[in-house]
């Protein structure tokens, strides 16, 4: 089965059957819920929805069904088009709508797509709302308007443009600095919409100098999409052999954001929100915070400006609401996700790289150099096979009385602080196993850590 409907949409293999894999069916079920859900939640009877989608080849037709289904519910829709996942955040509010549609399967391959979807604030709903939506749809609880009560459809191309200005009008972005560096970059967009944006962006910061690869936003991605280091040989190239101060590479959706330094080697995404918080600390103090399977590196340069770290739960919407409720003036996650309440509540690669770039040129140094005056750590992923039936919360129970005299944290599976680094336990949501993640001072440790803690478990199993 490749479909997968969680509290914030559902994404799935394009094809196949209803129900197994994502297909027309299962994009109208769900955008008929979603319409009545957000008629509910505004109190009106023909609420507005924006939609907007990154470039793969599915997210045409896959767009005109869920905007189809939308007028047919009762819904007004403005269509961004081509646009980013941050886009599309930044219009719901700014057109005043009632919530928004992303279409987009991130960072997964080309056969994948999803539909993501947003509340009147632009981010994410809550879980407790995703959860009455996944009952509705199970139901078959959604009902399509009369002829005379049906939707209306408006294009509007316009909002990459004003997201980048107000990005640019962002108090911590110092355009005239960036301009006056005159600094070289490469920007792998892997042919999705950030070859749209990122080049509005970089004009608008006065960087001239721009080696673009596949920037086509055809949607045949040139590489696996996900901003890992064995899939960006080709960009780390280009920095190097082009004598670029710096690369740029981002994911489908523009809300993931990956650096390369001038010696084309990865500055390593976890570090991308801590060189932006680093920035943070020096010209805007104030607590941060990141999920718990991200860099212990965050905590380390918050508490050195004497600022508070908080960690919350794995996902987006958990982050957010962590950042809320302590104040946070900056936050994200390990995965290269930065989010600025500055400018709205959503990982945005766009706003990251306007504020890692003055960051870069205050700085006045080589990214590698950069780079090495941070905290160093490495981490190791790994995960154990259940049989099924067996309960993982059974197994994580038992490590975290076993290891009770620790410090310990159990909002999201059981993560464990030692004073060498850590190990977070979480269980799959969709298949038997628990994933394994840790972080220590070399890859070795971070390796041999992982390794303890699988057979730790294989034992309890």
């Amino acid at each position: 089965m490749t479909l997968i409907s969680s509290i914030s949409g559902t994404r799935g293999t394009i094809g196949g059957k209803p129900g197994d894999n994502l297909t027309p069916i299962d994009a109208v079920n769900f955008a008929a819920a979603f319409a009545q859900f957000i008629r509910k939640t505004s109190g009106k009877p023909n609420p507005t929805v924006v939609i907007g989608r990154d470039a793969r080849p599915s997210g045409g037709w896959l767009s005109d069904i869920v905007a189809s289904t939308l007028i047919a519910s009762g819904v007004n829709v403005t269509d961004l088009g081509l646009s980013t996942t941050p886009t599309v955040e930044v219009a719901v509010p700014g057109l005043n709508a009632d919530g928004g549609i992303i279409l987009t399967a991130s960072h997964n391959p080309i056969e994948w797509n999803a539909l993501k979807l947003l509340n009147a604030k632009g981010e994410f709903i809550s879980g407790e709302e995703g959860s009455m939506l996944i009952k509705a749809i199970e139901a078959g609880d959604f009902t399509f308007a009369k002829v005379q009560d049906a939707g209306t459809y408006v294009q509007d191309d316009s909002w990459i443009a004003k997201h980048v200005q107000m990005v640019l009008e962002m108090d911590l972005v110092d355009v005239d600095a960036i301009r006056s560096a005159d600094i070289k970059v490469a920007v792998d967009p892997v042919n999705s919409t950030g070859g749209l944006a990122i080049p509005v962006l970089l004009e608008g910061l006065g960087v001239n100098r721009v080696e673009m690869i596949n920037g086509e936003p055809t949607g045949f991605f040139a590489h696996n999409p996900e901003p890992l280091k064995e899939n960006l040989t080709e960009i780390c190239s280009v920095v190097k052999e082009r004598n670029c101060d710096l690369g740029i590479v981002v994911d489908p959706d523009v809300d993931r954001l990956a650096l390369i330094s001038e010696n084309g080697e990865m500055f390593g995404e976890e570090y991308t929100l801590v060189a932006i918080a680093d920035y943070y600390m020096q010209v805007s103090k104030g607590a941060t915070v990141s999920n718990l399977s991200s860099s212990r590196a965050l905590r380390d340069v918050t508490a050195g400006a004497g600022a508070e770290y908080h960690a919350s739960a794995v996902g987006e919407v958990n982050v957010v609401k962590k950042m809320k409720e302590v104040g946070a003036v900056i936050g994200g996650e390990g995965n290269g996700g930065i989010i600025v309440p500055a400018l709205h509540y959503g990982r945005d690669s766009l706003a990251g790289i306007a504020l890692f770039l003055t960051h870069f040129v205050r700085m006045g140094k080589k990214m590698s150099e950069m780079r090495a005056s941070y905290p160093h750590y490495e981490m190791a992923k790994n995960k154990v096979q259940l049989t099924p039936g067996m309960l993982q919360d059974d197994l994580i129970k038992k490590l975290q009385e076993k290891y009770a005299d620790e410090n310990v944290n159990t909002i999201d599976g059981l993560k464990i602080d030692f004073a060498e680094g850590w190990v977070h336990l979480r269980k799959s949501n969709t298949e038997p196993i628990i994933r394994i993640y840790t972080e220590s001072t070399s890859a070795e440790n971070a390796s041999n850590l992982a390794t303890r803690f699988e057979k730790e478990l294989i034992a309890l199993i």
